[in-house]
Formats: C-alpha cells, structure tokens, sequence
C-alpha cells in the first residue's frame, strides 16, 4: 500500500463517512500526511500499533518546525483519529489507543461586538459593496449570522429553496444535523432585498447567495468585505464574521436565555460548547462595570 491510497482512503473517511467539514478534513488529512512521510513506510498495523512514546517523538519533531500549543494539539487530536481509522483497516478495533495528553491550551472567549455594532457593520458593508445587489447580498448573509446565529458556512450552504422565508430557517450543520431557528422580520427583510436584486436566476436547488459571477459565493469574500467595514467604522480585528455568532449567543445569554435553548439554537454538539459563553457574559459585565463604576472610572 502506498501513502497515496491510504491518505485517500482516509480522506473520504472524514469527508463521506463522519461528514466533517472540509477545513477539519484538510488539517486531518495534513497531519496524517506529515506522519506517514515520518514513519517512511505506509502499513496499517504499524500505525495502528503506534504508541505513546512513538506520538510523543512525531510532536517533538513537529515542535522543532516552530509549531505553538495550539497547533501541537490539533496535530495530536487528528493523529490519534487517523491511529483509531488504522486500528479499524487492521482488524484491530480493540488494540488499546495510545495515552498521551495534548499541551494546555488557554481557550480565548469570543469577543462579541455590541447589538448597535452588529448592525452597523451590516449596514456598512451594504454601504461599502461595488454594486446594489452585492451590498444587498453581504448585508443579508451578515444579518443572518448575527439575527439568527448562523455559522457563515451554514448561511452560504443555503438553497434557494428556503424562500420564501417564514418565521423558522431549517438550518444543516456540522454533521448533517439540522435544526430550527427563529428568523426575525429585520433578517427577513434583508434575504428579501436581496433576492429581489441579485442579478442571477435562483432556481431549485442551487445557492441562494451568488457571488460577482454568478457561482456560489466564498466564505472569504464576506470576510473580506467584513474586514474593510469594521477597519471603516473603528471597530478591532476581532470583529470578523464568525464574531456576530458570538455575539448572538452572548446578547441572548444576556437577556435571559437558558443554556439548553442557546445549545439548540447554536446547534452545539455538546453542552460544553455553550457553556463558554456564560464566561463571555461575565466578562461583559466586567467591562461595562470597569467603565462605569465611580470607584473605577475615577
């Protein structure tokens, strides 16, 4: 067997079978990639026998290429599925899994931006596009992350079959799981603008958000004009597509919202990923009180 067919293998394993997303899939395949060019020779049985010590010598390696905790990390966490992918093209689905424990990672909380900064930013990428329709288009897929706590490749995944929108999106996320948000009428409005502006023919099937030529449009295209409005209205790096998500979960958090609707609402695998944003919240407050506090502001 030679690494080309084991990493294809592997490769529609994440893509077809566990349906991961397409930025897990090619970290995944990379490090899996990095591993068998270390180990010189491609058999499932060695990989799937590979110990602690023999991981703990690949991040080593890996560590003196100038890669930090964080990265270290996600390299073991793909390099532990592809050794269990192993032990299952092995026969060895009962081989115990190596024991080694990732670096600590400090999770970073999400900065959300203010409900009136969220807006704006909408508003000035609307304000900023080359064309009508384009404004009309970034607004909408930027009011859809924000209003109803879209992931942005949720948001351009969309077919045209959604509309005519009602007062529930049924949304597909990571792992094919669908669920159902409240779709506000500001939100509404907005995909309505632009459908009625974009120059294309939306049919059946096909993306609802079109880029400048007519094709599915690019999560990068919406960063990127996303990046030349926060740099327009003051706002930090920190302000990027995937913060109006944050800020979402946060706002809803703040006015009451209990975490097991917030997890369904986010479409969260797990409690666990919620439950950060009670921190974000907290650290919210904290900020609002250091600016507004007299014994603060003095």
């Amino acid at each position: 067997m030679n690494s080309g067919d084991a990493l294809k293998e592997w490769h529609d394993h994440l893509a077809l079978d566990r349906r991961r997303s397409p930025h897990t899939v090619r970290a995944y395949h990379a490090a899996a990639a990095r591993l068998l060019a270390a180990l010189g020779e491609v058999d499932w049985t060695r990989i799937a026998l590979l110990d602690s010590s023999a991981l703990r010598g690949h991040l080593a390696a890996r560590r003196g290429e100038g890669i930090g905790n964080v990265s270290a990390a996600r390299e073991l966490s793909a390099i532990k599925a592809f050794i269990a992918f192993a032990r299952t093209k092995a026969g060895l689905a009962e081989a115990a899994a190596p024991r080694l424990r990732g670096p600590r990672v400090k999770k970073a909380l999400p900065r959300p931006l203010t409900p009136d900064d969220a807006v704006n930013v909408a508003v000035a990428v609307s304000e900023d596009a080359a064309e009508p329709w384009i404004g009309a288009r970034d607004r909408a897929v930027l009011l859809l992350l924000y209003g109803a706590g879209l992931r942005i490749a949720e948001a351009l995944a969309l077919p045209f079959d959604v509309l005519p929108l009602g007062d529930v999106l049924r949304v597909t996320g990571k792992g094919s799981k669908q669920r159902d948000v409240p779709i506000l009428p500001l939100v509404r409005a907005a995909i309505d603008d632009y459908a009625a502006k974009v120059p294309y023919t939306l049919l059946p099937g096909t993306a609802l958000f079109r880029g400048a030529k007519g094709g599915p449009l690019s999560p990068g295209i919406v960063q990127k004009a996303m990046a030349r409005a926060r740099a327009g209205l003051g706002l930090p790096a920190t302000a990027t597509p995937h913060a109006l998500r944050h800020s979402f979960a946060t706002h809803l958090l703040g006015a009451g919202a209990d975490l097991r609707s917030l997890q369904e609402l986010l479409g969260h695998a797990s409690l666990g990923s919620t439950q950060i944003y009670t921190k974000v919240d907290a650290a919210t407050l904290l900020d609002v009180y250091r600016s507004a506090h007299p014994r603060e502001s003095a």
